[in-house]
C-alpha cells in the first residue's frame, strides 16, 4: 500500500514564512530574501515528510499566500486592473501576485485587491479567481514545475499538487453577465494539459488534483463538465497517475461522478463522512474498476489522535474489496489546517502532560499515517505493535478523564428554555427606546473593535509572558494604549467608541484563556489568510466562565470618556469554529456551552454601564454544512445559540454583531433571525455587491455596510467611501444606516488607520450635510 499526503502547512514550524513575507511588504528585505526563506520551508517539509515514510510527497502545496491565487497566476487569471504592473522589460511575477491579494497604492497606481472568502468551512480564507465572458487564459507561472525541480534535487520525486480545472472555475466568481464560469473549461483545459504533461516529460509520476467542489450540490452540466474534463486529460496524458481528491464532506448524489471520472485514484475523506466507503461499495461498480482507492482517515483539521481500532478495521475493509494493491493511507485533506509539530509544546504548565497525550499535529499525523500502513501489513504489524497499544491507551485515557465533564455546565445547558433565547420586546419598541436612550446621530460612526497592535504592544504582552514585567506593570501600560486611543477617536469625531483590545492576543483565544474547559499551545499555528496565522484554542471538556472576562477593561474605558463605549465579545459559533473542537459530544451542545459563557459576560456587561455591545459572529456561515440539504439543522442551533448570548439584557442596550467575508444571499432569513439591533459587515471588496442579499430581503434591523477594506495596506479617499454609503442609501433607510471599516484593524498600521478612519469622517459629514440639504 501506498501512502501519501495531501498537502503540509507552508507557514514553518515558527511562522518563518509569516515574517518573511511582513518584512517584504515593508520594505525590509528584498525578493530574493523572501524566496529564499519559502525554499527552506519547502525542502524542510519534503525532507520530513520523507523520514516520516510518506511514499507519495506533494509539491505545489506551498505558497507565499494562497494556493488559488497561485492558480489564477499560473493559468494567466490575472484580472484586468493589474496589467498596469506588467511593463513588458522585467518579470513582475511578484509584484502583480501580491497586489492581486493585497491591492496596490503608490507610484501613480492605484489599484484594490481581489475578493476574498472562506475556504469552504474552514477559517482559511482564499482568493476568489475573477472570470469575464471572453476569459483569456495563458501560461503565466512556472512554478509548479520549479518546485518539482526543486524536490528532485534532493532526490525526491514528488506528487504535485494543483486545484482540479472545475473547482477552479466554480470557486471564482463572474465579473459581468450573459455567461457561466463553468463555459470557460474548454478554454482553461489546454492550460492545465500543458502542465501536466510538462510535468509527465520531468519525470513526474503522480499528479494530484484537488476537486472539493465534489462534495457540493452540483448542477447537471457541473457534473458533465467533471467527466468531460478528466476524459480530456487522461487522454493527453495517459502515462501520468491521476489522483482526485475530495474531502470535507461526502461525495453525495455525485458519487457515480466521482467513481467514473478517467483517472488512477480517488481520495474520500473518511474523517467528515466514514459512510461513503460503504456507499461506493454498494452503490457503484468502483471495486470491478482498477482504480486505487485512497482512504482519507487521519483528521487533517483536528488535533486529537488517530484511533488506530476504528481505522484499521476500515483499511481492512477497503482490502477485503479491494487488495491491498489498490488501497492508499492519507490524511483527509491538506494539513495546512493543522498545526506543524506537538514535539514543540514542551511547557507542561501551558499543555498539561495527560493532554497533551490526546493529540498530534501535522508531524505526528504523518506518523500516524505510517503506523497505520505497517499495522495493517501482517508481516510488519509487530513491530509496531507497542505503538497501537500506546495508542489505545491514549484513547481510553480521554474517555475516563475526570477533566473532561461538569455537571454544573451539563445542568444549565439541559435548563433553557426558548424564552432565554429571546429579547423582552422587537426591534421595532427596542430602536424607539435606543434611539431616545443612546441620542445618536444620522449615520452613527464605529469602528469593529480592535486598533492596530504596534510592535510596542506585541512586545510588552511577550514580556509578560516571559516574566520580564509583572501585571500591575503590563496592565498600567495597556490602559495608556487605551486612553490614547480614545482621545484620538474623540478628536476625529466617532460617536461609538471601542477600547482598542490592545489586552487582547486573538478574538477567540482571548476567551477561551478565561474559560474552563480550554487549553492552549504555545506554538500551534495555523494559516488563516496570508501572512495572518491564528492559534487556535483547544476545547477538550465542558465549558464554563469562572469570572468577568471582559467587563474590568470595559469599565475603565468607559470612565474615560462621555461618549458611548463598546463592549466587545466574540460570539459563540465564531468561539466553537475557530477553536478546535471536542470530537467526543454534539458541536451544538459545545456551543450552547459557549453561549452561556457569553451571556453571563454580556448582563455584566450591561450592570458595570456598558449600553452597547458587540457579539462578533464572522463564522457563523463558515460553520455551515457543505449540503444544503444539512443547513437547516445547523442554523437553527447556530441562531439560536447567538440569541442565547444576547437575550440577558434589556431593550435598551443595544447589541451589535459583525460578519465578515461572507455571502449572505441564501441564508440571509437566519441572520435576520439573530436579532442583532445592528450588524456589521464586510462589503468594499465587493463595492457593496454583498449588501443586495439585506436590500433584497428588506432587513428590518440597523445595519453598518463596511467602507473600506481593512485587509489591505490601500487607504481609500473620502470621495470613493462617500459614493459606496450613498450606494447603500439608495436602499437603507438613513435611521438604520452605520458608517464603518469592513473589520478590526488590529493587523493594520496606525497610519493607514489614521488616514483611512479621517476619510471615512470627511464622508460621513458630508454624506450628512447631502441628506439635510435633500440632495441624498
Amino acid at each position: 500500500m501506498f501512502t501519501h499526503n495531501l498537502g503540509y502547512p507552508r507557514i514553518g514550524s515558527k511562522r518563518e514564512l509569516k515574517r518573511a513575507c511582513e518584512q517584504f511588504w515593508a520594505g525590509k528585505s528584498s525578493k530574493d530574501e523572501l524566496l529564499w526563506i519559502g525554499r527552506q520551508i519547502k525542502r524542510q517539509n519534503w525532507q520530513l515528510q520523507q523520514e516520516a515514510g510518506i511514499d507519495l510527497i506533494p509539491s505545489n502545496d506551498f505558497s507565499l499566500y494562497d494556493h488559488i491565487l497561485d492558480t489564477a497566476l499560473l493559468v494567466g487569471a490575472i484580472p484586468e486592473r493589474y496589467h498596469a504592473l506588467v511593463d513588458g522589460k522585467t518579470n513582475r511575477e511578484l509584484d502583480i501576485y501580491f497586489a492581486m491579494a493585497r491591492g496596490v497604492q503608490g507610484n501613480g497606481l492605484d489599484i484594490k485587491a481581489m475578493e476574498m472568502t472562506k475556504w469552504f468551512d474552514t477559517n482559511y480564507h482564499y482568493i476568489v479567481p475573477e472570470f469575464t465572458k471572453n476569459q483569456y487564459f495563458k501560461r503565466y507561472s512556472d512554478k509548479i514545475i520549479i518546485d518539482f525541480e526543486d524536490a528532485k534535487q534532493m532526490g525526491i520525486v514528488t506528487k504535485p499538487v494543483l486545484i482540479g480545472p472545475v473547482s477552479f472555475l466554480l470557486l471564482g466568481k463572474e465579473k459581468e453577465a450573459g455567461f457561466h464560469r463553468i463555459d470557460l473549461l474548454e478554454k482553461l483545459l489546454p492550460i492545465y494539459i500543458d502542465i501536466l504533461q510538462e510535468l509527465a516529460a520531468r519525470g513526474a509520476e503522480w499528479i494530484q488534483l484537488d476537486e472539493p467542489c465534489l462534495t457540493l450540490d452540483l448542477t447537471e452540466n457541473e457534473q458533465i463538465a467533471f467527466q468531460q474534463a478528466y476524459q480530456k486529460i487522461k487522454k493527453a496524458v495517459p502515462n501520468l497517475n491521476i489522483l482526485v481528491a475530495t474531502y470535507f464532506e461526502c461525495t453525495g448524489e455525485n458519487i457515480y461522478v466521482a467513481t467514473t471520472l478517467d483517472i488512477d485514484a480517488l481520495h474520500l475523506d473518511l474523517v467528515r463522512c466514514p459512510s461513503q466507503l460503504d456507499d461506493i461499495f454498494e452503490q457503484t461498480d468502483f471495486a470491478k474498476t482498477k482504480k486505487i482507492l485512497s482512504l482519507g482517515l487521519v483528521d487533517g483539521r483536528n488535533i486529537w489522535k488517530n484511533d488506530y481500532a476504528k481505522s484499521l478495521k476500515i483499511i481492512q475493509k477497503a482490502i477485503d474489496t479491494l487488495g491491498q494493491e489498490r488501497v492508499m493511507i492519507a490524511p483527509s485533506c491538506s494539513l495546512l489546517h493543522s498545526p506543524c509539530d506537538l514535539d514543540l509544546e514542551q511547557n507542561e504548565q501551558v499543555l498539561t502532560p495527560e493532554i497533551k497525550n490526546w493529540m498530534a499535529f501535522a508531524k505526528q499525523k504523518l506518523n500516524e499515517v505510517n503506523v497505520l500502513r505497517k499495522l495493517s501489513e501482517s508481516a510488519s504489524a509487530p513491530l509496531f505493535a507497542q505503538q497501537f497499544v500506546e495508542n489505545q491507551k491514549a484513547i481510553q485515557s480521554r474517555k475516563d478523564s475526570n477533566l473532561i465533564h461538569k455537571p454544573q455546565v451539563k445542568a444549565r445547558v439541559a435548563a433553557l428554555t426558548e424564552k432565554d433565547s429571546h429579547r423582552p420586546s422587537p426591534f421595532s419598541v427596542r430602536q424607539a427606546l435606543q434611539l431616545e436612550t443612546l441620542k445618536l446621530p444620522l449615520f452613527p460612526t464605529t469602528t469593529i473593535g480592535s486598533f492596530p497592535q504596534t510592535d510596542d504592544v506585541r512586545v510588552l504582552r511577550a514580556n509578560l509572558k516571559k516574566g520580564v514585567i509583572s501585571q500591575e506593570e503590563y496592565d498600567a501600560q495597556i490602559a495608556i494604549e487605551i486612553e490614547k486611543s480614545i482621545h484620538w477617536q474623540e478628536e476625529i469625531g466617532l460617536d461609538v467608541l471601542v477600547h482598542g483590545e490592545f489586552e487582547r492576543n486573538d478574538m477567540v483565544e482571548y476567551f477561551g484563556e478565561q474559560l474552563s474547559g480550554y487549553v492552549f499551545s504555545q506554538n500551534g499555528w495555523v494559516q488563516s489568510y496570508g501572512s495572518r496565522c491564528v492559534k487556535p484554542p483547544i476545547i477538550y471538556g465542558d465549558v464554563e466562565r469562572p469570572k468577568a472576562m471582559t467587563v474590568r477593561w470595559s469599565e475603565f474605558a468607559q470612565s474615560k470618556t462621555q461618549k458611548l463605549m463598546k463592549g466587545m465579545l466574540t460570539g459563540p459559533i465564531t468561539i466553537l469554529q475557530w477553536s478546535f473542537v471536542r470530537d467526543d459530544q454534539a458541536r451544538k451542545t459545545t456551543a450552547f456551552q459557549i453561549a452561556i459563557a457569553i451571556r453571563d459576560e454580556v448582563v455584566d456587561l450591561e450592570k458595570a454601564g456598558i449600553k452597547v455591545i458587540q457579539i462578533d459572529e464572522p463564522a457563523i456561515r463558515e460553520g455551515l454544512p457543505l449540503r444544503r440539504a444539512d443547513w437547516e439543522n445547523y442554523l437553527q442551533w447556530a441562531v439560536e445559540a447567538f440569541r442565547l448570548s444576547a437575550s440577558g439584557v434589556k431593550d435598551e442596550t443595544q447589541i451589535h454583531t459583525h460578519m465578515c467575508y461572507s455571502e449572505f444571499n441564501d441564508i440571509i432569513k437566519h441572520i435576520a433571525d439573530m436579532d442583532a439591533d445592528v450588524i456589521t459587515i464586510e462589503t468594499s471588496r465587493s463595492q457593496m455587491e454583498l449588501l443586495d442579499a439585506f436590500i433584497d430581503f428588506k432587513y428590518p434591523n440597523e445595519i453598518g455596510p463596511g467602507v473600506y477594506d481593512i485587509h489591505s495596506p490601500r487607504v481609500p479617499e473620502t470621495e470613493e467611501m462617500l459614493a459606496l454609503l450613498e450606494k447603500a442609501l439608495v436602499n437603507i433607510p438613513a435611521r438604520n444606516l452605520w458608517v464603518n471599516p469592513d473589520c478590526g484593524l488590529k493587523t493594520r498600521r496606525w497610519a493607514e488607520t489614521e488616514l483611512a478612519l479621517k476619510n471615512m469622517m470627511k464622508a460621513t459629514t458630508l454624506l450628512r450635510e447631502k441628506v439635510k440639504e435633500g440632495v441624498c
